[in-house]
C-alpha cells in the first residue's frame, strides 16, 4: 500500500501529522529541519511558540473558557527517532523519508525503523493544538530533541521554560498502561589503542557475517532473552582464534547504545590449509546459535565468504584482550525490582564493537532504577575492561523517574479509564528511559507526571510497528483527560 494511505486512518487529524513527520529526516542529532517545521506549525496557528538554546520547542495554547483557573498542563514527546536498518538496505536516514505501509492492524516501515517512537506522541500533541473544539486547561506542548542518545534535549531544558504543574508524557508503548516511573542510565565508552600488525604471508581472508537477529529496544525488550550479535560473534571468535590460528582484521557489530545489536561483521585471516575447517566451523556455529535461541530467534544467519587480504591486523595481544573482556562482560538483565515482580531493575546492553585503523571502540548502556546499582554495574564493567588494558569513560548519565503511587493525576486518569473502557488500566514502572525524571529535575516547580501511549512493538529495530486502533484509543483518552482536568 502507498505510504499516503495512512492519511485515511482514524483519527485523521493525528495520522496526517504523523505522515508529515515521516517525510522529514529526523535521526537523533539532526534536528534543525524538524524543529523548524514544529516552530512554523505553532506560528501558523497563531500560538505562542518558543525554542530554547538547546533546541527544544514549546507551543502554548490558552485555556478554554471555564478552564482559566485550572492547573497548567504540559504535553511532552520527543522529535527524534532511532535510525535502524539492515546492512543490505539502501536508506539514508539523513536524507530519505520513511516509507510507511499498512499491514493488517499495524502501520510499519519498509525495512527501517518507523519513528512512531515518538512521532505518534508528537502527532497527537499537534492534533490537540490544532483542534479549537476541545475543552482543556492552559497547555504547553513540549517537543524535546535528541532523546534517543543521551536525552540531550531534556538534559538541556532551559530553566523557567515551562510553567505547568501537570505533565502528560506520550512515550509509553503499550495501550492500557499508565507509567509512573522508569530507570535511569549511563553510557560506558571503552577504547583500545594499538599499532596494527601486518597481514601474515600465506594466510587467506574471510568476511564472517552474523545477521537476522531481532534486536529491539534495550530497555523494553532486554528481558526477552534475545540474542546479542556482539556476544555471539565473540563466542565464535574465541574459538577460531584459539584453535584455528585466526587473526582479526576488522570488526563491526551493532550501531546504537539503546538498540540490542542485530548484526556483526568480522574480517579475519587464517592459514590457507584451514579454510575448509573455517567454513565447517561457521556452519556448526550457525546450528549452535539456532539451537541455543530456538523459540526466540527464528532467522539467525551465520556465513563466511572469501575476501581480499586486509592491509593490517589487530595485534595478537590486543585481540586476545578484547575477546576475553567481551566474553566476560555481562549482558542483559542484571537484577529485578523486588517490589514489582517481573520488572527489570538493572541491565547492561553491550551495544557496539567497532574497529578502526588503530583502535577498537566498545560502547555499552547501563540502565537501572537504583542509582546505587547503576554505579555498581558501571564500576564492574570499568574494572573488567581496565584489566584488559582499555581506557574507560562515562557520559550521558541521566536519573530515573521515581514513582508516586499517590499521584492525584494518576487517580484521575485511572477513574477516567475505568469509566471509558469498563476496566482498570495497568499501572507500571518500566525499565526503558523516559525524559520525565530529567524534566522534573530541570524545572523549579513540582510536576505531577504520568506517561501513556499507543501500542508500539519492535521499537529501535526495522520491525517497529504501531497498532492502528490503539492510536485512536490513546488520542480519545488524551482528549478526555484534558477535559476532566478542570
Amino acid at each position: 500500500m502507498a505510504a499516503a494511505e495512512i492519511l485515511n486512518l482514524d483519527p485523521q487529524r493525528v495520522w496526517k501529522h504523523f505522515y508529515s513527520l515521516t517525510q522529514i529526516p529526523r535521526p537523533t542529532g539532526q534536528m534543525k529541519e524538524v524543529t523548524r517545521f514544529i516552530m512554523d506549525f505553532g506560528k501558523a496557528l497563531n500560538l505562542e511558540t518558543k525554542q530554547d538554546e538547546t533546541g527544544n520547542v514549546v507551543i502554548r495554547k490558552p485555556a478554554s473558557k471555564g478552564y482559566e483557573g485550572s492547573k497548567g498542563v504540559i504535553l511532552q514527546s520527543h522529535l527524534d527517532m532511532v535510525p535502524q536498518k539492515n546492512a543490505d538496505v539502501k536508506h539514508d536516514f539523513a536524507a530519505d523519508p520513511i516509507e510507511t505501509y499498512i499491514d493488517g492492524e499495524w502501520v510499519k516501515a519498509r525495512a527501517t525503523t518507523l519513528g512512531a517512537d515518538n512521532g505518534i506522541g508528537c502527532a497527537m500533541m499537534m492534533a490537540i493544538l490544532e483542534d479549537n473544539t476541545l475543552q482543556h486547561p492552559g497547555l504547553e506542548a513540549l517537543f524535546t530533541i535528541d532523546e534517543e542518545v543521551g536525552m540531550d534535549g531534556a538534559n538541556g531544558l532551559e530553566k523557567g521554560f515551562l510553567e505547568g504543574s501537570i505533565m502528560l508524557n506520550l512515550d509509553t508503548e503499550e495501550d492500557g498502561e499508565l507509567c509512573i516511573g522508569c530507570a535511569g542510565g549511563r553510557d560506558v565508552n571503552v577504547s583500545f589503542r594499538f599499532q596494527p600488525d601486518k597481514a601474515i604471508e600465506g594466510d587467506v581472508a574471510y568476511k564472517v557475517s552474523l545477521q537476522g537477529l531481532k534486536g529491539g529496544h534495550s530497555g523494553v525488550q532486554i528481558h526477552l532473552g534475545r540474542a546479542n550479535a556482539n556476544k555471539l560473534m565473540n563466542r565464535f571468535l574465541k574459538d577460531v582464534v584459539s584453535n584455528y590460528e585466526a587473526r582479526i582484521a576488522s570488526i563491526h557489530g551493532g550501531s546504537l547504545r539503546n538498540a540490542i545489536p542485530r548484526e556483526s561483521f568480522v574480517v579475519l585471516t587464517i592459514p590457507e590449509p584451514l579454510s575448509d575447517d573455517l567454513i565447517d566451523l561457521v556452519g556448526e556455529y550457525e546450528t549452535l546459535f539456532r539451537e541455543d535461541f530456538a523459540g526466540i530467534e527464528e532467522s539467525i544467519s551465520f556465513k563466511a565468504e572469501k575476501t581480499d587480504i586486509p592491509d593490517a591486523l589487530l595485534p595478537e595481544e590486543v585481540q586476545d584482550d578484547i575477546i576475553n573482556a567481551v566474553e566476560g562482560c555481562p549482558n542483559g538483565v542484571i537484577s529485578y525490582l523486588a517490589d514489582f515482580p517481573g520488572v527489570v531493575e538493572s541491565s547492561l546492553n553491550l551495544a557496539l564493537v567497532a574497529s578502526s585503523g588503530n583502535g577498537v571502540e566498545i560502547k555499552l548502556l547501563v540502565r537501572s532504577s537504583s542509582e546505587s546499582r547503576k554505579n555498581w554495574v558501571c564500576s564492574s564493567v570499568e574494572s573488567l575492561f581496565r584489566l584488559a588494558g582499555a581506557k574507560v569513560e562515562f557520559e550521558g548519565d541521566y536519573p530515573g523517574w521515581q514513582p508516586n503511587a499517590g499521584s492525584e493525576l494518576l487517580h484521575t486518569m485511572e477513574k477516567i479509564y475505568l469509566e471509558k473502557y469498563d476496566k482498570r488500566p495497568r499501572v507500571v514502572v518500566i525499565h526503558a528511559g523516559l525524559e520525565c525524571g530529567i524534566i522534573q529535575s530541570n524545572v523549579e516547580q513540582d510536576l505531577d507526571i504520568v506517561s501513556f501511549g499507543p501500542t508500539i512493538t519492535g521499537a529501535h529495530s526495522p520491525d517497529e510497528a504501531v497498532k492502528i486502533v490503539t492510536v485512536g484509543n490513546s488520542y480519545d483518552y488524551l482528549v478526555e483527560i484534558l477535559q476532566n482536568l478542570k
